[in-house]
């Protein structure tokens, strides 16, 4: 949700000097808190001296900051990083707020177990990690020049608690938010469109205000909404439901612009209150007018129009910089996976930040908003089964209540691979969770992604409280869903589990290998010294399918909806096949860094109209040894294979193969591959044999940094031989420095199996990339120079604004 003037408004430690007046300010609170990694119950005191604490803005991840070890509780399946329990203080002043105001804080995110003070009055605990929460502070508060403390205690020292890396501490953003006693309930108003049987669009948008009932004579609600352009397009007022303490709007939209994943276009409603006439609060939302539907036999449609589901799985973590959300990194995620064509995201298995829904909204995406990985039956000794009896019903309304009005939320998840499945309180708890979701919302199904694929053997689908059946892996049970589940819509909601570390290439391609290759195993049985897994697709855990395999017979079956491919990047934790040092996954389709694995291209060619052209693996071998070539291509006929000038001979795909393949015996120089379609060329490829490391080159994403949003720029470092050949082997170890604008946060190469901290400026490429994440610190051009022993250094700029 946005919050009026939270752009324009800057809070320093005095809050109330800072914040502009207005009927709502919704201001900042990620500044100047004080942490301390420990327990120490007078923490929570006003009084207590926190000096010597560091001084840091939110998010915060202290887990990202600790290194590796097999020791810790949360085991490699956490990163094998550390948890345990952390203070956070804040000292600020409130001196524009009067008996007239609400003060309110809120919490979008914190892991684990947070338990919140205010001037010593303790406000309550909500141990969800994952959910966003808020409390009153206007009994408790000091105005004026008097000082207010707040103090947060967040313990994850319980562990294992998940089954990956989940960070610890306040990893997503805070704000306090200061109203008038008539004001829009929190989460409370919810706009959405439906589409009438003549094709007219109906904007609806219920209105919750606090304080209604001891006023209600003379308050009025207005809502005005504006196109994508900014023009006005209506002005309603509410019409109020004096029982259910709101108001509601309704009006018709003539030629409306639709959201969809290709022209993701966001109108905006802005809510106004007025009592005796005089403004009290103001609101606003983004929204997207766009209709969709799922049908048994024809899948998915949006806006009319039939569309595969495209997705990907993704967990929360930001690669190198942990938990922590920051905007501009989840937009690169995002970036990367639309050049690949991904068209939706499942939240696995948690409800995400809320900016990351925005991001949603705005760059085209669907959004499968998932709630729990486990109900009260448990998976890991100290995990949320514990608080589910008493928390779900919250949990889950907050969930929805907040991400409702996002137009890339297009469904609900109630859970994930629940082992409440296997016995009849599947049926209780499944039409439970529903029965909750549907009070808050009727325009989204709401599935559950089912591990068990037998209908027979699962109480969750026989409580028949799903809108679209999800089914997780087992696509052998694909072709024969209209006969098993008849009548019932189906999506994919997790696949594949394929294994992959970028440039590594164990043959033969054509293979498949199941690591672990059962149940029985642990890890794999006779894996690779160095933790790699080969790049080609064919490897997959023993659960999983090959990337192709699996989009084979989703794309074959109009019913099949679509998938959700585990996972779209590599995430911390869950290091499937391996143990330690293993300490991230191999799932991926791009690694953990943001490189593409070599898979990526047959999504691209497979998900997206550009020309794709891509060859596999490098060209760096032993004389004589014979090297699988594997070549993804769309748009063309045929691909024709060259060494050193010499054709190889011309592939074509079948209707059912996604690549074509040689086997080349190796001689050094320059491996061509070019595409054509009807005799004309479409593109060319050539990777040449590279010599020894010679230099460094790099390539900026986000060159000119705003500080107000915490922006970050990612540069990626390539080790180059003389004549500008990458180096595919090379592992050179590289520092990062910057001049006084900005500053390295993190570094990142892709290895799984890497055990140097994230937080560093100096560390090793793997297979000639690496990764720099620039952050800015005071207005300027930064110089960031990068430089190893026995390479030619290289230099790129930034621009640090605010």
């Amino acid at each position: 949700m946005k919050y009026l003037l939270q752009l324009s408004i800057c809070l320093l430690l005095m809050v109330g000097a800072a914040a502009q007046q207005g009927p709502r300010r919704a201001i900042d609170f990620n500044k100047g808190w004080r942490f301390c990694l420990g327990d120490a119950a007078s923490s929570k005191e006003p009084a207590f001296n926190d000096k010597t604490w560091r001084l840091l803005d939110l998010p915060h991840d202290w887990s990202i900051e600790g290194r590796f070890d097999s020791t810790h509780p949360a085991g490699n399946a956490g990163g094998a990083l550390p948890g345990g329990t952390g203070w956070y203080r804040k000292t600020f002043t409130l001196e524009n707020v009067t008996a007239e105001n609400n003060v309110r804080i809120e919490f979008d995110g914190v892991y684990r177990d947070a338990e919140v003070w205010i001037n010593g009055h303790y406000l309550g605990k909500w141990p969800y990690g994952y959910t966003s929460f808020d409390y009153d502070l206007t009994p408790y508060i000091h105005t004026g020049a008097k000082k207010n403390v707040i103090a947060v205690k967040v313990n994850n020292s319980r562990q294992p608690n998940s089954r990956w890396y989940t960070g610890s501490g306040i990893y997503r953003d805070t704000r306090l938010v200061i109203t008038k006693k008539t004001a829009f309930e929190h989460w409370g108003t919810f706009v959405y469109t439906t589409e009438g049987y003549d094709g007219q669009i109906t904007f609806h948008a219920t209105s919750n205000v606090l304080n209604l009932a001891t006023r209600k004579p003379g308050v009025k609600v207005t809502c005005t909404l504006f196109d994508p352009s900014g023009k006005q397009v209506a002005a309603l007022g509410g019409t109020p439901d004096a029982q259910a303490g709101s108001f509601r709007f309704k009006t018709a939209l003539k030629d409306p612009a639709l959201w969809s994943v290709a022209t993701p276009a966001l109108y905006k409603a802005v809510f106004k209150i007025f009592d005796s006439e005089q403004l009290t609060d103001e609101w606003e939302t983004a929204f997207g007018v766009r209709y969709f539907s799922f049908d048994a036999q024809k899948g998915f449609s949006l806006n009319g129009i039939p569309m595969k589901i495209q997705g990907v799985c993704m967990h929360h973590d930001l690669g190198a910089l942990g938990a922590a959300f920051n905007r501009s990194a989840a937009r690169r995620q995002l970036r990367i996976l639309k050049e690949m064509g991904v068209n939706a995201i499942r939240t696995a298995h948690n409800s995400p930040d809320p900016q990351f829904l925005d991001l949603c909204d705005e760059m085209g995406f669907l959004v499968m908003d998932e709630s729990f990985d486990m109900w009260a039956k448990k998976k890991n000794k100290y995990d949320y089964y514990n608080d589910f009896p008493e928390w779900h019903r919250r949990d889950l309304e907050h969930m929805v209540k907040r991400d409702r009005n996002h137009p890339s939320v297009f469904m609900w998840s109630i859970g994930n691979e629940i082992r409440e499945q296997f016995d009849s309180t599947g049926i209780t708890l499944a039409k439970e969770l529903v029965n909750i979701v549907k009070a808050l919302d009727t325009t989204r199904p709401v599935t559950c992604a089912l591990s068990e694929n037998r209908p027979d053997k699962n109480f969750i689908y026989q409580s028949k409280a799903l809108d679209v059946i999800g089914l997780n892996y087992h696509i052998e049970a694909y072709e024969d869903f209209p006969k098993n589940y008849p009548g019932e819509k189906f999506i994919a909601t997790e696949n594949v589990s394929g294994l992959a570390t970028r440039g590594y290439y164990d043959g033969p391609a054509d293979s498949l290998r199941l690591w672990p290759s059962g149940s029985k195993f642990k890890y794999v049985e006779k894996g690779n010294p160095d933790y790699t897994v080969s790049a080609y697709d064919n490897v997959a855990a023993y659960w999983g399918s090959t990337h192709e395999q699996t989009w084979r017979i989703i794309k074959k079956h109009d019913y099949l909806s679509g998938l959700f491919v585990w996972s779209g990047f590599d995430f911390l934790g869950e290091p499937v096949p391996y143990p330690y040092p293993a300490r991230s996954s191999y799932y991926g389709i791009v690694d953990l860094a943001g490189f593409p694995k070599d898979v990526y291209y047959m999504y691209q060619s497979e998900w997206t109209d550009q020309p794709v052209l891509h060859m596999a693996p490098h060209w760096n071998w032993k004389n004589g040894q014979a090297v699988d070539v594997k070549v993804y291509y769309n748009q063309a006929d045929e691909a024709e294979l060259f060494l050193n000038g010499h054709s190889l001979g011309k592939r074509k795909k079948n209707d059912t193969s996604f690549h074509v393949l040689w086997r080349v015996p190796f001689e050094p120089g320059a491996l061509k591959v070019v595409s054509r379609k009807n005799g004309k060329t479409v593109l060319e490829r050539t990777v040449h044999t590279a010599g020894l490391p010679a230099k460094i080159a790099l390539e900026i994403e986000n060159p000119v940094l705003q500080q107000h949003r915490e922006d970050l720029a990612f540069v990626t470092i390539r080790v180059l031989d003389r004549d500008g050949n990458l180096v595919p082997g090379a592992s050179n170890e590289v520092q990062v420095t910057s001049s006084a604008a900005a500053a390295v946060i993190a570094m990142d190469n892709g290895y799984q199996a890497d055990l140097a901290s994230f937080q560093t400026s100096r560390r090793k490429v793997y297979n000639g990339l690496g990764l720099a994440i620039i952050k800015g610190l005071r207005t300027g051009m930064a110089t960031i120079t990068v430089t190893a022993p026995g390479l030619e250094p290289a230099t790129i700029q930034i621009r640090v604004k605010e």
